[in-house]
């Protein structure tokens, strides 16, 4: 099909504004999908993203739509999550992309995720059109919605579409608004093949499955390419696009998005952002990829059942294969046994991980506390990366710690002001400045360490405005901060799963949490067991778990009390020296209780 009769365009908005329902919609108004395959959220394949009614994975697909003036154009849509976690798909689309549908719920106007991702489509110089969703709904308000995009998003309001995909109101307007308002693809000035990669998928059976925008040029099997970044080269087995399967073609052109299938093993042979081009006619420099991805947040995930260790790590494995964002090493734990150190985006990508481990491969996990890359300038000079409070310096050979700060935005109603920023603080954040939104809502603009930000953040924003507060946030580089290694000791001895990195001024409370917890859940010895909470060598908290005492004189009816006394000291001096030689087993729910409780 011509260039000029292609369109390439994502659909972006605040997680839960109708995003999927409507790439169903626009599938069936287009004759995508048949009647027979119709379903819900035809585009989210994993259980989890139907589960929570949420995307996780962008997915591709192409569609034909015939226009009022009587062309047929190839429609190359990209469905994008709408969770924070997830930015860096929504970014990777994007790059696929010269326009994008901005979706705005009708009843909740615009939220945080609108504003960051609009910031991100105009970064990429994309067209928007913005779309008002869910107009049926008895508490939307379109005029004040109307506002919003003009004041917040310098988005004029004429330009906006009235919209409710689940009733299927509108969806002509906005086929016909993509065809006409987003432009169609630059002509390449010549035919030397360039092609985005920006996802891939791995197969059992056919191995990697790239998903690519050609920007010029065109791919087709038996072709011979190169990648690069890493001159990878290999041969082309089959191209096509997806409807939403994949669907095999004879070639792929410029302008169009699709998948191409070659002899490539892992996805590690191919980066996210690399340029394809010819072996024989390769392009002179690689187009502009997209920004590599960090993980922001690291936690241990061990087996419950040390023999399954073998298992986990085919298992993790696998989901590497398909999430170039999560990364993982081996490491091992004197408590826990052997594990992975694992890298994730945020704590949503996380849990997602952890229950895709439990449900797709059956495994036991269990993981310890989240925690986050901190900047450790040593006293000789040099600056070291930490994900493990395990690796950090002996404290006298460290100059100083940075942790990571983000920039949040935060959306609350005018009411809830005070708490929020109440909460702000607590959280050791500096405000920036407010902006007010509307008669309603107010958005404030803040910097707050990632690691307050990490476990109950979003949660208490969202009970502190009853669900009508939002947040979204970037990384914004490193600050110095007074960060402690905080140990817990159980009988003198360190158990490193507990060993967290916090702040100073909150290591007393944390570490008296910590010891009170672990106090309930380890079973009592026959001596006196001390459970300390440490900084260093001083000791800021501790907890004491009684001994249990044998009733050594059961057997002494009345008679001398010397006896009685004899039998005591005896059985007080084997406490001692139990004491001294004895180690403490803590059981396996111990450390699932207490890495919970944090």
């Amino acid at each position: 099909m011509a260039i000029e009769l292609t369109r390439n365009f994502c659909i972006i908005a605040h997680i839960d504004h109708g995003k999927t329902t409507l790439s169903d919609r626009l599938l069936e108004r287009t004759g995508t999908i048949h009647e027979r395959d119709k379903q819900d959220q035809l585009l989210d394949s994993m259980d989890l993203e139907r589960e929570r009614g949420i995307t996780i994975k962008a997915h591709p697909v192409a569609m034909k739509y015939r226009a009022k003036s009587g062309e047929t154009y190839r429609l190359n849509l990209l469905d994008t999550p709408g969770h924070v976690d997830f930015a860096y798909e929504v970014s990777r689309s994007l790059a696929a992309c010269e326009g994008a549908l901005l979706i705005v719920d009708a009843a909740q106007g615009v939220e945080a995720q609108t504003v960051a991702n609009v910031h991100l489509a105009h970064k990429q110089g994309l067209t928007i059109v913005p779309i008002i969703n869910k107009i049926d709904l008895p508490n939307a308000d379109v005029p004040s919605v109307h506002r919003q995009l003009e004041e917040i998003l310098a988005i004029p309001a004429e330009e906006a579409i009235d919209a409710s995909a689940k009733m299927g109101i509108g969806i002509d307007e906005i086929l016909e608004a993509i065809v006409h308002r987003i432009p169609a693809p630059l002509k390449p000035k010549d035919e030397t093949l360039r092609a985005l990669v920006f996802d891939s998928v791995f197969d059992v059976y056919r191995g990697v499955i790239g998903h690519v925008r050609v920007v010029s040029g065109k791919m087709e099997p038996d072709q011979a390419i190169r990648m690069m970044s890493n001159d990878g080269r290999y041969e082309i087995k089959e191209v096509g696009v997806f409807t939403p399967k994949m669907f095999v073609q004879s070639r792929l052109s410029a302008g169009d998005v699709g998948y191409f299938i070659a002899n490539i093993k892992s996805t590690a042979e191919m980066k996210i952002g690399d340029t394809i081009t010819d072996q024989r006619n390769p392009a002179r420099e690689p187009l502009p990829g997209f920004q590599e991805i960090h993980p922001m947040v690291f936690s241990g995930i061990y087996p419950i059942n040390t023999g399954d260790f073998e298992h986990l790590k085919a298992a993790i494995a696998k989901l590497r294969l398909n999430d170039s964002a999560f990364i993982y090493t081996p490491e091992s734990s004197v408590a826990l046994g052997f594990g992975f150190r694992c890298g994730f985006l945020g704590l949503l990508h996380m849990e997602i991980i952890q229950e895709r481990l439990r449900r797709e491969y059956n495994m036991d996990i269990i993981a310890t506390s989240p925690s986050v890359v901190y900047e450790v300038l040593t006293t000789a000079g040099d600056t070291r990366l930490i994900d493990n409070p395990a690796h950090l310096p002996e404290p006298s050979t460290i100059a100083e710690i940075r942790e990571p700060i983000v920039k949040a935005y935060v959306l609350c109603p005018n009411e809830n002001i005070g708490d929020i920023l109440q909460l702000i603080l607590e959280k050791r954040g500096q405000m920036d400045h407010t902006e007010t939104l509307d008669a309603r809502r107010v958005m404030l603009h803040c910097e707050l360490p990632l690691n307050e930000i990490l476990v109950d953040f979003n949660d208490k924003i969202k009970s502190t405005t009853r669900g009508y507060g939002s947040m979204d946030y970037e990384h914004c580089g490193y600050r110095a901060a007074k960060m402690v290694k905080l140990d817990l000791l159980v009988n003198g001895e360190p158990v490193d799963a507990f060993s967290t990195i916090v702040h100073k001024d909150r290591a007393e409370a944390r570490g008296r949490q910590l010891a009170a917890k672990l106090k309930e859940v380890i079973p009592r010895q026959l001596y006196q067991v001390a459970i300390q909470a440490a900084i260093g060598g001083k000791i800021i908290a501790r907890e004491s778990v009684s001994a249990l005492r044998k009733n050594v004189t059961a057997k002494c009816y009345g008679g001398d009390i010397t006896r009685k006394r004899k039998l005591l000291e005896k059985q007080k001096e084997g406490k001692k020296r139990m004491k001294s030689i004895g180690r403490i087993n803590i059981p396996q729910e111990a450390f699932i209780e207490v890495l919970k409780a944090q």
